[in-house]
């Protein structure tokens, strides 16, 4: 048995005032007490600042590389070669404190199987290739099918090796030359074939939209979650009432993949694609103050791994993004635990400081609610029970 202490503690909903004592045991959270309890003799105990969950990040692609290529380097890479781009990004997740990760686009199932048989790694929920039109959306990932049958045999395709979420293209993207990102990839009989297949098996939908007309055409069909929602029109982001006022009434999750590294700007052709859409990430920020606004439903994940302003383990970005765009400390932080592994459909395995859940935890010096780049100084990341690494500071 190992003890982790800290007098300031979120427990992945909201603050505990007399701090945590988390007792784990073989992998698991056997006790939740307050800071000032004894602890079991014998037992060695780890102190910090502030504790809470191990964070999640919504929205990753394992298999990118953070370069400058890496959506467009997959065919040029061995089977070895992005099993070991994979294998870092996991480490780089883990160091920053992220023990679990929701990928939504891999190449070649590499993420699907290898989550299948499970590593040292963050706990992973994969989508597989995301389904996309011919010559659309991250068409080469592999994941290219139309019409409702054959959209259907997809979400069974995924069910059969193991995914846990589906996700679908709905609009062009930026990163895939030739796809309108404000267009509608999809038609309506089309998305509700997909959901109504994965919510057939258990599985979520979550669905890629930049354009207003894909944001709306994915709230229509029933999807769980939408990624991006920048609600893109010709003259700009657009949030109808009527449309903000949907989502919350669904519950709909809004992953609106903020977070980047400061200072690095995203590559030339990342940003032509942008000014041709008159997009800039400083504009996408000022649309997310609207969503929470709104009280939409937000999750913290970042796109990661999909250029060098999208390193992996970016998750404590994404939450001072969240709180600067005037989320409340709480619900920035749950957005990245209790919230997140709810939305991933982990919430009877981790997201939360509470007996019986996996052993992910982090502690951090300072107090997150408070000063939330606190995120960004680890001290103490446990997965699943086992202790990591981390760079010396």
């Amino acid at each position: 048995m190992r003890a982790y202490r800290a007098d300031v503690a979120f427990d992945g909903e909201r603050r505990l005032p007399g701090g945590a004592l988390v007792l784990v045991d073989d992998g698991v959270i056997v006790g939740v007490e307050s800071a000032s309890s004894p602890t079991p003799d014998g037992c060695p105990v780890t102190d910090g600042a502030a504790l809470l969950p191990g964070l999640i990040d919504t929205h990753v692609h394992l298999c990118g590389d953070s370069s400058p290529r890496a959506l467009d380097q997959f065919a040029e890479l061995s089977a070895d070669q992005l099993q070991a781009v994979i294998t870092t990004a996991e480490e780089q997740h883990l160091q920053a404190g992220v023990t679990t990760v929701r990928d939504l686009g891999d190449d070649r199932w590499a993420v699907v199987e290898r989550s299948r048989t499970g590593d040292d790694g963050p706990t992973v929920v994969a989508s597989g290739p995301p389904l996309t039109v011919p010559g659309g959306h991250c068409w080469s990932m592999g994941g290219v099918a139309t019409g409702p049958e054959g959209l259907r045999e997809a979400v069974r395709e995924r069910v059969d090796r193991g995914a846990g979420v589906v996700k679908i293209m709905t609009s062009g993207g930026v990163l895939t030359p030739d796809t309108d990102v404000l267009a509608c990839q999809f038609s309506l009989g089309e998305m509700r074939a997909v959901v109504d297949e994965a919510h057939g098996h258990g599985l979520p939908v979550t669905a890629h939209a930049h354009g207003l007309a894909a944001v709306e055409l994915a709230v229509e069909s029933g999807v769980d979650g939408i990624e991006h929602c920048s609600c893109l029109t010709h003259t700009g982001a657009r949030l109808p009432p009527a449309l903000a006022e949907r989502l919350v009434e669904a519950g709909t999750y809004v992953c609106p993949t903020v977070g980047r590294v400061p200072g690095v700007a995203p590559p030339p052709h990342v940003q032509a694609r942008l000014a041709a859409i008159g997009s800039t990430f400083e504009d996408h920020l000022v649309h997310v103050v609207e969503l929470v606004n709104a009280g939409i439903t937000f999750l913290a994940g970042t796109d990661a791994g999909i250029g060098p302003s999208k390193r992996h383990g970016l998750v404590p970005m994404a939450v001072a993004d969240l709180v600067a765009c005037g989320a409340p400390a709480t619900e920035a932080l749950a957005s990245a635990t209790g919230l997140a592994a709810r939305a991933c459909g982990l919430q009877r395995r981790t997201g939360r400081l509470a007996v019986g859940l996996e052993a992910d935890l982090l502690l951090v010096d300072g107090d997150p609610l408070i000063d939330v780049t606190a995120l960004q100084r680890p001290r103490t990341v446990v997965s699943r029970g086992r202790e990591v690494p981390l760079p010396r500071q």
